[in-house]
């Protein structure tokens, strides 16, 4: 009988954004809740 194992470990780091990947984000969040308001202003009309 043969018994075989596999041991691997994974390890994981936490990413720091940059300045401009956190102003890009910034900019991405605010027009994302841009068109949702525009979507419920359209919605609520009809």
């Amino acid at each position: 009988m043969t018994l075989n194992i596999l041991f691997f470990s994974i390890t994981v780091k936490k990413h720091e954004e940059s300045l401009q990947e956190a102003i890009r984000n910034e900019q991405i969040e605010k027009l994302y809740d841009q068109h949702k308001d525009r979507q419920l202003t359209a919605y609520h009309l009809m």
